[in-house]
């Protein structure tokens, strides 16, 4: 890997080192949001530096409230954009330098979500969650359903509730129906939790009938996000037969604010867990098509500060990214530029990698401490959720910053 050193400072252990300059959207005070870069502690203004005439793209494409327009250009494009700025800000004579319009701190922007989301679909692609599932609900012997190792399973989500990091969210509420109950009542809900995910964004479009590969699946990311799928789990367990996830799921989920790109994050490639029994022909693929990414999930209340209650990591996708798509795509689904895909819930093979609080508390059954001696088995009102996530390897950290976002107790309204 080569060794790049800029002469912006940037805080030891940043997760927006040179090496990652991820893109985002952000304002300050009223103005109008527009494109930037994050290094370090500031952003990188693009609608400044092309007006300075030192990109090659117009500063019209980065003068929008969303990436969609820029990202729409293709990799190409956006990769040189970026790689243009990581030269401007290593070279030792840059233009830059004295140009302190073109940096603004992050603490003093509002950053917004990155992109416009016209389709979400969610995966289930973690063989170690999907197995924690099927034993507490369904057999313990038999914990994975007969097609979860053949096929990416997913469903399509609520692209209008995605919600960029730090929005406070409403505990929803629903229909429940527990196990001694004769009939379902109306009620917040009592079992709400977090999933801990990573979602990627399309950055190529597809023309209906038009199938992604997995060898081209590449083309067609622009970069990944952290994730949280705030689920309502006595809703979702009421209500998912037939059809799956719907009210538990699509009240809200929280996306960080920077996208990473997949060249950043190139050479954090890692062999995926073997799959077993072989999978069909158009989902095989060759090479190291995972991602070592270490993951963080913190739990705090307005009476305790944060406690660590997970650590995860990319890396145990069974389903890679590239299989989640060319399944997607494989019946002749059209993908458009901004859509989300998400992972899924992300969890390892022990307690202290369950991605959920449904895995943590093991349904209920075992509370945990936070670091005031109170107890959880699913989220109160005013507790806070933060999701980080990283990838470092000799001495370069490529980072998502965070997604965060606390829960607020229910709308009131009449019925």
């Amino acid at each position: 890997m080569t060794t790049l050193k800029t002469w912006v400072n940037v805080p030891h252990n940043s997760d927006f080192s040179i090496y990652n300059l991820p893109f985002g959207i952000f304002s300050v005070n009223d103005d109008q949001p527009r494109a930037g870069i994050a290094i370090g502690a500031q952003i990188v203004d693009l609608v400044v530096v092309s007006e300075l005439g030192l990109l090659a793209v117009n500063a019209n494409y980065f003068n929008q409230s969303t990436l969609n327009k820029f990202i729409a250009l293709g990799k190409k494009i956006t990769n040189k954009v970026r790689l243009d700025i990581q030269q401007l800000l290593v070279i030792e004579n840059s233009p830059l330098k004295n140009q302190p319009e073109a940096f603004v701190q992050q603490k003093d922007a509002t950053m917004h979500l990155p992109v416009h989301i016209g389709d979400y679909t969610d995966f289930y692609s973690s063989i170690e969650h999907a197995t924690n599932v099927g034993k507490m609900f369904r057999d313990p012997e038999n914990a994975l359903l007969p097609n979860w190792r053949h096929i990416p399973v997913g469903y399509h989500g609520r692209a209008s509730s995605i919600v960029v990091s730090g929005t406070d969210i409403h505990r929803p509420m629903g229909q429940v129906k527990t196990n001694e109950m004769e009939t379902p009542v109306f009620q917040a809900s009592g079992r709400l939790d977090f999933e801990l995910e990573m979602g990627f964004i399309v950055g190529k479009p597809t023309q209906l009938g038009e199938r992604i590969t997995v060898e081209n699946a590449s083309e067609h990311i622009f970069g990944l996000v952290l994730f949280n799928d705030w689920s309502a789990r006595d809703i979702q367990k009421w209500e998912y037969v037939p059809l799956g996830p719907f009210l538990g799921k699509s009240f809200a989920s929280s996306m960080s604010p920077w996208i990473v790109t997949l060249e950043a994050l190139e050479p954090f490639k890692v062999q995926g867990p073997k799959q077993d029994p072989a999978v069909l022909s158009y989902l095989q693929y060759d090479g190291a098509k995972n991602y070592d990414i270490q993951l963080e999930v913190g739990m705090s209340s307005k009476s305790s500060e944060e406690t660590i209650i997970s650590r995860s990591n990319f890396k145990y996708m069974y389903w890679n990214m590239m299989q989640q798509l060319a399944h997607h795509t494989v019946n002749g689904c059209n993908v458009n530029v901004g859509d989300v895909m998400a992972s899924g819930t992300i969890s390892g093979k022990d307690e202290s990698s369950y991605g959920s609080l449904l895995e943590i508390s093991w349904g209920g059954k075992k509370p945990f401490k936070l670091k005031d001696g109170s107890k959880r088995t699913f989220i109160e009102d005013n507790d806070t959720i933060t999701l980080n996530g990283f990838a470092e390897k000799e001495g370069v950290r490529v980072g998502f910053g965070e997604v965060t976002g606390t829960i607020l107790p229910s709308k009131k309204f009449r019925i």
